[in-house]
């Protein structure tokens, strides 16, 4: 197999036209009339579309927030260059041609006819401003960690935006483009830095929908906007979406049942699948999966540096229980491997950690410990979780039981999100326990979590030979190079448990079966919320 990701002019985008659709995981150049979201003669537009999540806005500056609700929110108001479809390929959004000129000097072609919603077009000073402020501000953002190569953008003209790098960077324009939410230059560049605007007032937007007014921690109401050229009608279906806070899934699920919201944003536990699957009036859309559920273990505390006992927890997981207990036989395993099964061309198949308690016991004996007379090793671990994660809060306390079969503490410490995210970044915790939503790309996913500057590095790993290899995977050109080297990185992570990936899964989103023509993109952080969708949405009748 030969295909070049340098010199690449995205022939898929230019004959996409400038006449997007929907970017439904079917094709980029579609009108938004397929995969479910022909508008049938009886739909109308109009209404307020309610949405529950379980999680309260942390930024409103799309740059530096971390929540889902955070992405969702600010996703309505500033746009992508690209979209993601269900294998992980990228599609048109602001863009619409994108590319290489050298192999440090990549492009991206954006569209003519989006506006801000204060009256000022969207063009690529916007484009080439966010990318570069980001830069050099630093907000802590996903995206400033896949700029470290970029050295500036540059505005060719309205609609053209050049990148610049210092080095070779394959996956820069794809990732980047993906990951990027644009933000109007005329409102971002008035402030000093744009990694300290709050961003909390007098929202201006070139999404289909503009934040107009916030009750913390209770409603986020967002109002339709007059021309939004990325959905079929030309204008969002629903005049307003609001977003509504619950304190868990269960009062989501009861809300939805009584017809106080029409879309629960979170995915569903396994549980409640099959119920609501019957229940009247509700549809579940079923959302393919591109990211994991995993567990860190910090080896800037000892003795998790040692990579016996790091194995010797991994073994003392009995993942397959998991799978089927608490996720019902909704999730399968990846081998414990960090590239997803569904990106078919990168995937290699690896042997799981076998759950093996005695075989944990042997390995931290050879660490050194001994067992003392109640059986167990005097190690003891905390282990971080959020309690907004009803999956992961289910599973934790088999992780803990596990662990305890082979002689080893671990002391549960979940926590309310924003407290969870504060430890994260902290690297406050011995275990970490989570999920990643989406990880489209192993060069840039790879580079984000195992480089030791990388955003989601939380094992805090420094590994000259992954990091080689990692690094070598985003300067050569051809896929035919990448493969064998991120495969390679792939192999040492697992082996040396920088990470323990515990499992992936197709997600479920439950909506009002008065509501239709949602658009399905993967992962929770997409599926039916993303703003394509959202702005897609008719009422039926």
């Amino acid at each position: 197999m030969k295909r070049s990701t340098l010199p690449r002019l995205v022939a898929l985008a230019a004959a996409a036209t400038l006449a997007l659709g929907a970017c439904a995981p079917s094709g980029p150049g579609d009108d938004g009339a397929d995969d479910g979201a022909t508008q049938g003669a009886g739909d109308t537009s109009g209404g307020t579309l309610t949405v529950a999540t379980t999680t309260d806005v942390v930024n409103f500056n799309p740059l530096i927030g971390n929540s889902r609700t955070d992405s969702w929110v600010t996703g309505l108001m500033y746009p992508r260059l690209l979209h993601i479809n269900e294998q992980g390929a990228k599609e048109p959004a602001l863009a619409v041609d994108w590319g290489w000129v050298d192999e440090v000097t990549g492009y991206w072609e954006i569209r003519d006819d989006m506006t801000w919603s204060d009256g000022e077009p969207l063009t690529a000073e916007d484009v080439a401003f966010t990318l570069n402020a980001t830069k050099e501000d630093q907000p802590s953002g996903t995206l400033v960690g896949q700029l470290g190569y970029l050295d500036r953008a540059e505005v060719v003209s309205d609609t053209r935006v050049e990148v610049h790098l210092t080095e070779p960077d394959s996956s820069f324009v794809e990732g980047v483009g993906f990951w990027a939410n644009i933000v109007p230059e005329h409102v971002f560049g008035s402030v000093p830095s744009v990694a300290e605007f709050a961003n909390d007032s007098d929202w201006v937007s070139a999404g289909p929908y503009v934040l107009t007014e916030v009750q913390r921690g209770q409603d986020y109401v967002l109002e339709a906007v007059d021309n939004y050229p990325l959905v079929e009608a030309g204008r969002p279906g629903p005049d307003e979406i609001v977003f509504r806070v619950y304190p868990d899934v269960n009062t989501e699920i009861l809300a939805l049942q009584n017809g106080d919201i029409d879309l629960i944003a979170n995915a569903l536990p396994p549980a409640q699948v099959a119920e609501l699957q019957d229940a009247d009036g509700i549809t579940v859309e079923e959302i393919p999966g591109l990211g994991y559920a995993h567990m860190v273990y910090n080896m800037d505390r000892e003795p998790l540096d040692d990579v016996l006992v790091r194995q010797a927890l991994a073994h003392a997981v009995d993942y397959e229980a998991i799978r089927e207990v608490v996720l019902h036989g909704q999730a399968v395993s990846t081998g414990s491997n960090p590239i997803m099964p569904v990106l078919a061309d990168w995937y290699e198949e690896l042997e799981e950690y076998e759950y093996d308690p005695e075989l944990s016991r042997s390995l931290l004996e050879e660490a050194g410990y001994t067992a003392g007379s109640d059986g167990t090793y005097g190690l003891t671990f905390s282990l971080l979780y959020s309690l907004q994660d009803p999956i992961v809060s289910q599973w934790a306390n088999l992780v803990r039981d596990g662990a305890a079969e082979a002689g080893i503490t671990i002391e549960l410490e979940g926590y309310e999100r924003n407290t969870y995210l504060a430890k994260t970044q902290e690297g406050d915790y011995d275990i970490y326990a989570g999920t990643f939503a989406i990880m489209e790309d192993p060069r840039v996913n790879m580079s984000l979590a195992y480089l030791p500057d990388g955003f989601i590095n939380y094992t805090h790993v420094d590994d000259p030979e992954l990091s080689e290899l990692i690094n070598r995977a985003r300067v050569v050109p051809e896929f035919d190079e990448q493969l064998p080297l991120v495969q390679e990185a792939a192999r040492i992570v697992r082996e040396q448990v920088y990470d323990n990936i515990m499992y992936t899964q197709n997600l479920y989103i439950a909506h009002s079966d008065e509501w239709t023509n949602f658009i399905v993109q993967p992962s929770e952080l997409l599926s039916i919320v993303n703003p394509t969708s959202l702005a897609s949405a008719t009422r039926v009748g």
